[in-house]
């Protein structure tokens, strides 16, 4: 009698929290036409950060359900794309809203921040919470391998170079310089993703352990997954429009504040991986470490391979400029935290150790974003 009052208990809170994430976006869509229908005006500005949290959280949750129904290693790639989609929302919007001037560096920061937190933070995290419960954990260096030189060379042409190149000023690449690091961009994404999903599977899977295992949540039925994906189409138009009314409020918000420019990039991508590193560390938790990662590292090249042709289509059609070249410590941090990413998945195995020197990196980040 006990355990049957306990499922009707959990199955009531898993209807009332599925109802929720259906209304999540409408809710985001309401107040959206409410932003825009009142400008301006303080708590409608107030409503809509609540609502632009909970469309991305909703959106976060129907990508994992169809994620669940498609299987890996699809699934991450369905959040990987929702997650990128979001980000790329965000940028363009407040690059359609800022100063040219002020606009110019937005994506350079949006993208440094998003490989610092994906391989500092959510690494960092996933591999300590894994590594204390599970003591050593294994995963398959056939697939981090790849990714992580996808993701070295994708962020050195995109983040290093414009600041040694001589044909355009500063940081800056010339629209040729621009369209050839769009093209590659897309391509070595696409390479990841065809030997992903395709030429190398059973690279991304996760390791059977001899162990325990995590128990297997029941496949979502076909009506659920159509249910998600509507449901996470609606949040990413939410979104996409609550980022375009709250973007000047946040600019104006942390220059008030006397903040570097540089921290609108990292709460954008704080933003937008919030959910996906809780999605992360809950793989890792349950003995998933290859799922974890493909979260991780998939996000990351996401982020650059599909950002940057978004981004350089939508700067050259506005004439926008984009300063995409890091320096000092900035440069320092990146090379720092690909590393330390290189030699700690360059072994099959990894404990909390490991995971303590990525966090450490990542404090390093926050710390000098904060106090440079």
């Amino acid at each position: 009698m006990t355990n049957n009052a306990s499922d009707l208990v959990s199955t009531a809170s898993t209807s009332w929290m599925e109802r929720l994430f259906v209304a999540l976006p409408f809710a985001g869509l309401g107040v959206l036409a409410l932003a825009l229908a009142q400008p301006g005006q303080a708590f409608v500005l107030v409503l809509s950060a609540f609502a632009l949290i909970g469309a991305v959280i909703a959106a976060v949750h129907h990508a994992e359900v169809v994620a669940h129904r498609v299987g890996e290693p699809f699934g991450t790639l369905v959040l990987a794309l929702a997650v990128t989609i979001i980000e790329v929302a965000l940028i363009v919007s407040m690059m359609m809203t800022a100063e040219p001037a002020k606009a110019a560096t937005l994506t350079r920061d949006t993208i440094y921040a998003t490989v610092l937190i994906i391989t500092g933070g959510v690494i960092g995290l996933s591999l300590l919470a894994g590594g204390l419960r599970h003591h050593v954990q294994a995963f398959q260096t056939e697939a981090a391998r790849p990714a992580l030189a996808i993701l070295l060379a994708l962020s050195v042409l995109t983040l290093v170079l414009p600041r040694f190149t001589t044909s355009a000023p500063g940081g800056q690449y010339s629209v040729p310089q621009l369209v050839f690091t769009a093209v590659v961009s897309l391509v070595l994404w696409g390479v990841f993703i065809f030997g992903q999903t395709v030429r190398h599977r059973d690279y991304f899977l996760d390791l059977d352990h001899g162990g325990e295992q995590p128990s297997a949540a029941h496949a979502p039925s076909s009506r659920d997954a159509w249910i998600s994906l509507f449901g996470l189409l609606l949040a990413l138009v939410a979104v996409v429009g609550l980022a375009k009314t709250l973007s000047p409020s946040i600019e104006a918000m942390v220059l008030g504040a006397g903040l570097p420019r540089a921290v609108i990039g990292l709460i954008i991508a704080m933003l937008v991986l919030a959910p996906e590193t809780v999605a992360a560390v809950r793989a890792d938790l349950a003995n998933r470490l290859q799922t974890s990662l493909n979260l991780a590292l998939g996000s990351a090249l996401a982020s650059i391979g599909l950002t940057i042709p978004v981004v350089v289509i939508v700067a050259i059609y506005l004439g926008l400029p984009m300063d995409l070249g890091l320096q000092g410590k900035d440069l320092v941090l990146l090379v720092l935290s690909l590393l330390v990413c290189l030699v700690t998945l360059g072994s099959r195995r990894t404990d909390f150790m490991l995971g303590a020197v990525h966090l450490v990196v990542f404090a390093a980040f926050l710390f000098l974003t904060l106090v440079p």
